[in-house]
């Protein structure tokens, strides 16, 4: 790309990206009525990883629905404006370069303001995503949060079940810094203020799905977010909890996680395909809801290709920052969509002399420390293509010896939801699929003469394929 990304300025606000994905044929409308109740999840699965799609007519509802939204690789790169490694560096410069908010006097997400007679099933089109969920679920709901300690906000993403008309119940993952912040408030006797935020800038989107080491507690996640799109994130006060607010989200749900109240939370489909199952959770209780006049709703199926692959760029560019810092050889990453995008990557390197042997195997321990959720990693040197699968499988199938090039890593922490591991911790698996540097040149494959195609001779026409055989 002609533009420097390390300086640009991106306009990542939630409208901007869908007129983009508009323009490049990357956003389809279904005109058809759709039940909010299993169909508009159904209709999502069905077309799962093309092009988003927006559903304007929801029964029991005027506000429209918009689905598989960053569910691709051409959906993201439409939406950004930017090939995949653009988005890439975009993530990683983020932590590198907070930009805190700054606060405004009036924005698009306060246009409408309800504080009384709140009922969220009846004003949003909250799915219900699969027959066997617990009920009515928000889905692409960023919560945000300040932490009662340091004050610091935090931002990420929680399923809300739908248990009242002003009230959800939460899912709080083990090791999350939302969980973090409501246990100090608990331990205070308070309730946790938190304001969540539907159809919001897509760099708070990618900063949200930030986890791990890349995103420690002590960065300020609003400031994250202005790092990510080159410019401060606009944000509002909160009109019944003393937060900030993204001035340009499409729905605000504003209130307190209780300290004192629990429900039963769940089952609900995940994102590896399997149902979450029921837990005690804390309620939200919504304080007020904030839109703009004419919002769109966002909803994301949790099995579905969004959930993964918008943590696909988000988690490559915190391995490449963590690998290229600490093995020199390193050149490329990809997390794989049969691993979720999440539980796979293939690390590809470039070794330049003998020195450089044994450095493929430090990668893949590496990996394996910096995203906890890895549980396999495959090295290939620089002339596989990491993106093609067959390519892939042609290095493990010629230059992968099972008895030596294969190690593992027993009793490993991943994730929770894997179920072969033992209550998150499972066997990490290490493939070194490279060749000693003194063999590359008897591995090197055949090589062909560069020639052009001249596409007026080329035809499919079958009277011309009869012809010139004689049939």
């Amino acid at each position: 790309m002609a533009l420097s990304l390390s300086n640009a300025v991106l306009d990542t606000r939630f409208r901007s990206a869908l007129g983009r994905m508009a323009e490049q044929g990357r956003l389809q409308t279904y005109s058809a009525p759709v039940d909010p109740h299993l169909e508009v999840a159904g209709l999502m699965k069905k077309l799962d990883g093309g092009p988003a799609l927006l559903f304007s007519k929801v029964n029991g509802h005027d506000m429209p629905v918009i689905g598989n939204l960053l569910s691709c690789q051409a959906n993201v790169e439409a939406a950004f404006g930017s090939d995949f490694r653009g988005v890439r560096e975009f993530v990683g410069r983020a932590l590198g370069n907070p930009k805190p908010p700054v606060l405004v006097e009036r924005g698009p997400a306060q246009e409408q303001v309800h504080t009384k007679n709140i009922d969220i099933g009846r004003m949003l089109p909250a799915l219900h995503h699969t027959a066997d969920d617990a009920g009515r679920y928000i889905t692409a709901g960023i919560v945000i949060t300040r932490d009662p300690y340091t004050g610091i906000y935090n931002a990420s993403y929680h399923r809300l079940m739908l248990c009242g008309p002003n009230r959800a119940a939460i899912q709080l993952d083990f090791g999350r810094h939302l969980r973090a912040a409501f246990e100090r408030a608990q331990k205070k006797g308070q309730h946790l203020p938190v304001v969540v935020c539907i159809g919001a800038d897509l760099a708070l989107h990618y900063t949200a799905a930030t986890m791990g080491s890349q995103m420690p507690e002590s960065a300020d996640e609003l400031a994250v977010a202005g790092g990510l799109s080159g410019r401060p994130l606009p944000v509002l006060k909160a009109v019944s909890q003393d937060l900030l607010v993204p001035a340009e989200s499409e729905i605000v749900l504003e209130g307190v996680l209780k300290c004192d109240e629990e429900v039963m939370e769940g089952p609900f489909g995940e994102f590896v395909g399997y149902l979450a199952p029921a837990d005690p959770g804390p309620v939200l209780e919504i304080t007020a809801l904030t839109h703009r006049t004419k919002p769109i709703y966002h909803a994301i199926n949790g099995y579905g290709r969004e959930t993964v692959v918008l943590r696909k760029y988000v988690l490559e560019a915190s391995l490449l920052k963590v690998l290229q810092g600490a093995v020199p050889i390193v050149t490329d990453a990809e997390m794989t969509a049969g691993g979720l995008h999440r539980f796979h990557a293939i690390v590809q390197v470039k070794k330049t002399g003998p020195a450089h042997d044994g450095f493929q195997r430090n990668a893949i321990m590496a990996s394996f420390g910096a995203l906890k959720d890895l549980d396999m990693v495959i090295v290939v040197d620089d002339d596989i293509d990491i993106r093609d699968p067959a390519d892939v499988e042609y290095a493990l199938a010629t230059r992968m010896e099972a008895s030596k090039d294969i190690f593992m890593v027993p009793a490993a922490r991943g994730h929770e939801y894997v179920r072969v591991s033992d209550r998150g911790m499972r066997t990490k698996l290490g493939i070194d699929a490279t060749v000693p540097f003194a063999e590359q040149s008897r591995f090197a494959r055949c090589e062909f003469k560069e020639v052009e195609i001249d596409a007026k001779a080329m035809t499919t026409d079958a009277d011309v394929a009869r012809k010139r055989l004689d049939l």
